[in-house]
């Protein structure tokens, strides 16, 4: 597992301080020195750790640096150009834009909680629909009289009681 460098580097200077104690010299100048935040009680641990695994500065890594980052900033950069390029695209066209174009996948959740970070989602709710197409002359033109005048057939006597037809 390859691990990034400032955890390496922390790694060997632990072992240099475990070196330089054993040398001899004072917890406090030499973690002074070295930038290191050890305390006294931790020396101990960390001695029997890097007995125990061979006296080598990778006994010293410290697992725990995160996670790598999928969503790194120049495809970042590249979905947050295609939003405001077209601000209706949904998270999941993305994520399939984003899968195609740089190869990683990530989920619409997360896309839209970086879209979020830089106000660039889309209004809540669902989108709306397109404009029907009104260049269809077949149907024929109703009124508002006319609708109520058909309402009769539906509801016996309803369409006339309303209008006061008696």
């Amino acid at each position: 597992m390859s691990h990034p460098p400032a955890v390496c580097e922390k790694a060997q200077n632990l072992e240099r301080l475990l070196q330089r104690l054993e040398a001899g010299e004072r917890l406090n100048s030499v973690r002074a020195e070295l930038g290191l935040d050890v305390k006294a009680a931790e020396v101990p641990h960390l001695r029997a750790k890097y007995e125990t695994e061979g006296r080598t500065w990778e006994a010293l890594l410290d697992g725990r640096y995160g996670h790598p980052q999928t969503a790194h900033s120049a495809l970042r950069e590249w979905m947050y150009q295609r939003k405001r390029e077209d601000p209706m695209l949904t998270a999941g066209a993305l994520a399939a834009a984003v899968a195609a174009h740089f190869g990683v996948t990530l989920s619409a959740g997360h896309i839209n909680y970086l879209l979020r970070k830089v106000e660039l989602t889309r209004p809540p709710g669902r989108p709306d629909k397109p404009p029907a197409d009104t260049s269809d002359t077949s149907a024929p033109a109703t009124s508002p009289d006319t609708a109520l005048d058909q309402a009769g057939l539906f509801f016996p006597r309803g369409g006339q009681a309303r209008l006061g037809r008696g």
